[in-house]
């Protein structure tokens, strides 16, 4: 018996585990995507079967009318409309738009009805056949075949429903052919049960073939969504400003180009929009309250009426397209709600936080995106010199401007520097003793040789043109070749930008330019503004330690103009002050401008540096000045800016 056992257990084995495999192969997935699949699938299938079911009944009904019994006939009425019923809530659109729970259980549901509908019109034609003709059992076996056929081919994607629906047309067959005993009878009905099994291995070789499609189909969905969503992402990462939300520079300004990039360009109004007070916020409650700030215009922006595209270009300024249909009124008027909106306090951590913005507008025009964003620029530019939140409209007065601003720009970026640069010198005197002990110099450049720019207006062209290097090295060689610092006594002030003072290599470049001018560093005064300390401190600091490492000395130029420190004197590496002349302006009548010019003074004697006041026009304000211990002055008082030669004149009147 145990021999036994041992031999029978591994074939009851094979038998469990084929069975499973069977079971396996008749199952369907059940996961909202297969539901989904399932559904589509059969839905193009079973409304046809049962249209085919229908026309069977009518087709036996006609044939067996007179020759079956009427209940019987009936009977097949009644297949048919329970078939046209399935058939139309297995309709594609009907089904799909119910929830994924109906769909399921209409998928379970199907199993069973499948096989008791099949059962019922299997048991329906057995029962016309026994009253029929020879011809017409075989027209009801014909009919059973196409039907069954049409069945399993219907639900191939419902391997379940196929193999009951097979049951209940192959099972009652076998029984009436067995209990036949006829041996046509036993041959066809092996030939029923050969045509099944080929059948339903189809039906679950097709079914195999249908979920692994499906399955690489959902993996394929998966891996596209993923990618829409790594693609959404990209997309935000290059057009999205993460703090804000809004467009980000490159967004807003391709959303412009491709404006005017249309046959047809809609006109819209570009506004630039720059925040007044924002380095305040940021340098007296931090960047996270600057953060919050520029979020909060950025929202307010978006919800501005009149708004079709707007985005932050970097830092506190914002870049907007506004509606096209809104004439030079209102859209000047919605740029002025838009400014009154931005000033409403902003809290934040339990503080009002206030800031203005300056709007700079302008009507598209033009087809180049740079030329738009240069009058949009200057409009904005003149809002911000007028303050308080103003709006200004580029007009065509600031067109002429503009193109007369860029004609001497072309200009200067042609001229010959030798050529078209020309020196002034303001003497700087000694009120101890009355002499000139030093001079600054102060450059001029024309166009023409006649009309002589001051360099409040060639700077900002070097810069532009990338000049700036040369006009440098252009003022510091004609400087000490014409005022001879050495041989005159005179201590000499060259003004340097604030992108000279952070340029990497300048002090040897300065060094070389003195000593191939027959000049010495130690006979210079380098003069350098506060903007240019504050703009990158660091750098700048060591910087100047260079400059006084070859000799040169530093002045710190308008000390005082409105944002100074005083505490940072104790940390710069400087040899001079010059006071700014709107102190010297005040110093006569106002006395907080004397308090604030005595303790730069006192604080300068302490840290060693030399004073210098610049902006001295009458006796008074010289007086003044004396008063508070500054010996050193300069301005109109003691003379204009004049040429070298006429400076040297005075000064050998002096010494006579």
């Amino acid at each position: 018996m145990g021999r036994l056992h041992n031999r029978t257990a591994p074939a009851f084995g094979q038998i469990r585990c084929a069975l499973r495999r069977l079971n396996r192969a008749f199952c369907q997935r059940t996961s909202p995507p297969f539901i989904d699949a399932y559904v589509a699938s059969i839905a193009q299938r079973v409304p046809l079967l049962y249209l085919v079911i229908g026309f069977d009944v009518a087709l036996l009904t006609y044939s067996f009318y007179g020759v079956a019994p009427n209940w019987a006939l009936a009977f097949g009425a009644v297949l048919a409309l329970v078939g046209a019923l399935r058939g139309q809530g297995w309709r594609l659109h009907r089904i799909r738009t119910q929830p994924i729970a109906a769909r399921r259980q209409a998928l379970e549901q199907m199993s069973r009805v499948g096989g008791v509908f099949g059962l019922a019109f299997m048991l329906w034609t057995v029962l016309l056949a026994s009253y029929g003709s020879l011809e017409q059992r075989m027209l009801v076996e014909y009919v059973l075949a196409v039907t069954a056929f049409a069945a399993m081919i219907a639900l191939a994607q419902a391997p379940r429903t196929a193999l009951n629906v097979a049951m209940a047309f192959s099972v009652p067959t076998m029984g009436v052919l067995v209990a036949a005993r006829n041996l046509d009878a036993l041959l066809l009905g092996l030939v029923q049960l050969v045509f099944t099994a080929t059948m339903m291995i189809a039906i679950i070789t097709s079914h195999r073939d249908f979920v692994r499609r499906e399955l690489a189909s959902q993996r394929l969905a998966r891996k596209l969504a993923r990618t829409a969503r790594e693609s959404r992402a990209n997309y935000d990462r290059a057009t999205i400003d993460d703090l804000t939300g809004v467009l980000n520079r490159r967004a807003i300004l391709q959303r412009l180009r491709d404006e005017l990039a249309k046959p047809a360009p809609a006109r819209f109004w570009l506004a630039l929009v720059d925040l007044d007070g924002f380095k305040h916020v940021n340098d007296t409650y931090g960047h996270g309250a600057g953060d919050a700030v520029l979020r909060a215009v950025a929202d307010r922006i978006n919800v501005h009426a009149g708004v079709v595209a707007h985005g932050r270009l970097g830092g506190d300024e914002f870049a907007i397209l506004f509606d096209g249909a809104l004439d030079r009124t209102q859209a000047r008027a919605t740029c002025r709600r838009l400014s009154t909106v931005v000033r409403q306090p902003i809290v934040f951590n339990g503080t009002r936080l206030k800031v203005l913005c300056s709007i700079g507008l302008y009507r598209l025009d033009q087809r180049e995106t740079s030329a738009c964003l240069e009058r949009a620029d200057a409009a904005l530019y003149k809002a911000k010199q007028q303050g308080d939140g103003s709006v200004v409209l580029f007009g065509p007065e600031d067109e002429a401007a503009l193109r007369q601003r860029a004609l001497i720009t072309r200009q200067f970026h042609d001229s010959v520097l030798e050529e078209r640069l020309r020196l002034v010198y303001q003497p700087v005197v000694d009120l101890r003793t009355g002499r000139v002990v030093g001079a600054e110099a102060f450059a001029r450049w024309s166009p023409d040789g006649r009309v002589w720019q001051p360099p409040a207006t060639f700077m900002a062209m070097a810069q532009a043109t990338g000049r700036m290097g040369e006009v440098t090295q252009a003022v510091l060689t004609r400087a000490i070749q014409e005022c001879r610092p050495a041989e005159n006594g005179l201590a000499l002030s060259v003004n340097l930008s604030p992108r000279d003072v952070v340029r990497d290599g300048l002090a040897d470049m300065l060094a070389d330019i003195a000593e191939a001018a027959g000049g010495n560093p130690t006979d210079l005064i380098l003069d350098v503004t506060e903007r240019a300390l504050l703009d990158d401190p660091r750098r700048a600091t060591r910087q100047i330690e260079a400059l006084r490492a070859k000799g040169f000395r530093i002045a710190l130029d308008d000390f005082g103009a409105g944002w100074s420190s005083l505490s940072q004197l104790r940390d710069l590496p400087l040899d001079l002050i010059k006071l700014n002349g709107a102190l010297a302006e005040a110093l006569p009548d106002d006395p907080g401008a004397r308090a604030v010019a005595g303790m730069i003074v006192t604080l300068s004697w302490q840290l060693g540096f030399d004073c210098t006041i610049k902006g001295i026009e009458t006796e008074a304000q010289a007086e003044a000045a004396r008063v508070l211990g500054i010996t050193r002055m300069q301005g109109f008082h003691f003379g204009a800016p004049d040429t070298a030669s006429a400076l040297l004149a005075g000064l050998q009147r002096a010494v006579a």
